[in-house]
């Protein structure tokens, strides 16, 4: 049974983030310490640098040798349950932003702060193997569910740059009017739509130049090495790695504080999203995540420690991501933020509750 102390600890790991979170704030809205430019400018470190050797850091120190598959697949299944529902909603609605709001509702949906609040408080619900397996999810969502979202950005941003410079490069062939072909009739050329394989050479491309698309694969490539042949990391390189990775967190909601100071409300997207953030986040996610759970035969404590994990708040580095490529930003901190406030009485109930139906 989970008592007040247990609650105090998480608290204690939760407080450190809000005080990084007032200081950006403070030091935008009261002190005018950064312009736009530079809180810009601050994020994209926090994305390229600590928060991939961030993820590095723990990826490498995991022994995947010793992880519950089952669990694993079952959180597989859970995004997938997800990703379907949010293409079918997609290809019916008729808001052409259906496809950007898919991306968003996923990250609402399925990508967790399993570390920061989910370690001590699964740790504190059911000890050693709630701490066990939701460093596993964080480890999953980093090298796979993470990636995923940098690879829909990417492509999202690249289609649209590759599109607007078409358009800019042929609109003075267009307006000009001019355009002869060698026989001296006139024409008009019109821009096309970028093809599929242009798009995805541009994307891989980036992709490769991004730390973040193989942080963690690296990492967990260097866990299977140390693991299989007891290879300790040096000693030097993993001082090297520590002096950033430390920042990761901090600095993200750091990040995060700037960001909102820079908004106009403070409930940056409104009341509406943020509800419907909150249903995503602590209702879809762990019910998506229950029916993954059942079909690959989990039951008892794993069980339950699958369901909660899901609901865990919503995860820093998912706001990171969008602040970066420019996809609802505003939506992602304010998930952040209250989610954050909301979960430790959700979380608690969801224990409660799945107690007693045992």
């Amino acid at each position: 049974m989970i008592a007040w102390e247990d609650v105090y600890k998480v608290v204690v790991a939760m407080t450190p983030l809000y005080v990084a979170l007032g200081l950006g704030y403070g030091s935008v809205r009261w002190w005018h310490i950064f312009t736009p430019e530079q809180c810009g400018a601050i994020n994209r470190l926090v994305s390229f640098f600590t928060l991939p050797l961030f993820t590095f850091e723990f990826t490498a120190h995991i022994d995947p040798f010793d992880m519950n598959y089952r669990f694993i697949a079952a959180d597989a299944i859970s995004k997938v349950i997800i990703v379907l529902v949010l293409g079918a909603w997609a290809k019916c609605s008729s808001s052409k932003g259906s496809y950007c709001w898919s991306i968003t509702n996923f990250s609402l949906s399925t990508l967790t702060n399993t570390l920061v609040v989910g370690v001590p408080l699964l740790k504190a619900m059911y000890g050693p193997l709630g701490q066990d397996l939701v460093v596993q999810a964080s480890v999953i969502q980093g090298i796979i569910w993470l990636t995923v979202l940098l690879f829909v950005l990417e492509v999202r941003r690249t289609r649209s740059d590759v599109s607007i410079r078409a358009i800019t490069g042929d609109s003075d062939q267009v307006a000009d009017n001019s355009n002869k072909d060698v026989e001296g009739n006139q024409t008009v050329i019109i821009p096309s739509r970028p093809s599929f394989w242009s798009v995805m050479k541009i994307v891989w491309l980036k992709l490769a130049l991004n730390p973040n698309s193989y942080a963690s694969i690296v990492g967990v490539t260097w866990a299977f090495i140390s693991n299989r042949w007891h290879f300790a990391m040096p000693s030097i390189l993993e001082g090297s790695v520590l002096v950033m990775s430390k920042a990761g967190t901090g600095m993200a909601m750091f990040s995060m504080g700037l960001f909102m100071a820079m908004q106009e409300k403070l409930i940056a997207c409104g009341i509406s999203l943020t509800v419907f953030g909150m249903v995503l986040r602590f209702i879809a996610g762990p019910a998506a995540m229950a029916i993954g759970s059942i079909a690959m035969g989990l039951h008892g404590d794993v069980l339950r420690i699958a369901i909660i994990q899901a609901a865990l708040p919503q995860s820093i580095t998912s706001f990171i991501y969008a602040r970066e490529y420019g996809l609802h930003a505003e939506v992602l901190s304010t998930a952040v933020i209250f989610g954050m406030l909301v979960s430790l009485p959700v979380l608690i109930a969801y224990y409660l509750v799945l107690g007693l139906l045992s």
